[in-house]
């Protein structure tokens, strides 16, 4: 993760943190009252609103000044906004290797390569079939984008009592693990 998106997650710029949260946020909740065209339709007619009354406040401003500063958006208008075919290559990259390692992953897991790994899969897929009957997709992005914006500084402020809670629990998660493995034939891991 990047400095920028660390800093932004952490709070170290209240005024932009509070931006990108609040905005992303409205977002989400737009898109749990209208479709997504609809909130696209808004979002660019608000923009062009915003732009179309700033360039006829500029254009009246010059003629009762009688200057000429120009197009008030003409820094804008000039500047290069193409993706390279370099970073096109980069970003495909990426794509293609976290496709292929998601792929691989996949067929380890639903081919039972690894019979504790196949379980821990069908479990969270279990799992995840009460959620999903709770909760609807946008809405456990809502919850991400919240956590996402208030877990990093909760635990900067009480890392040692969360580090402390946590390590209680792996070790008592890990202890039930090794006792259902001992008990499931040929679900032993390996020693690596």
């Amino acid at each position: 993760m990047g400095a920028a998106a660390i800093d932004l997650l952490y709070w170290r710029n209240v005024k932009q943190s509070g931006a990108v949260f609040s905005s992303v946020l409205l977002l989400l909740f737009s898109l749990t009252q209208f479709s997504v065209v609809s909130v696209g339709a808004y979002l660019a007619l608000a923009a062009l609103s915003a732009t179309i009354s700033f360039r006829i406040y500029k254009s009246v401003l010059q003629a009762v000044q009688k200057t000429d500063e120009g197009h008030p958006f003409k820094a804008y208008l000039e500047m290069e906004i193409a993706l390279s075919q370099d970073q096109i290559s980069k970003y495909a990259d990426k794509i293609l290797l976290y496709t292929n390692t998601c792929m691989k992953e996949l067929r380890r897991l639903f081919l039972v390569q690894d019979l504790v790994d196949s379980l821990k899969f069908a479990v969270l897929m279990w799992l995840l079939t009460y959620v999903g009957a709770l909760f609807n997709g946008l809405t456990l992005l809502i919850l991400a984008v919240i956590s996402m914006f208030t877990m990093p500084v909760v635990y900067e402020k009480h890392q040692a009592q969360i580090d402390q809670y946590v390590g209680l629990i792996r070790t008592q998660v890990n202890s039930v693990v090794g006792k259902i493995q001992a008990k499931i034939p040929g679900a032993k891991r390996k020693e690596e």
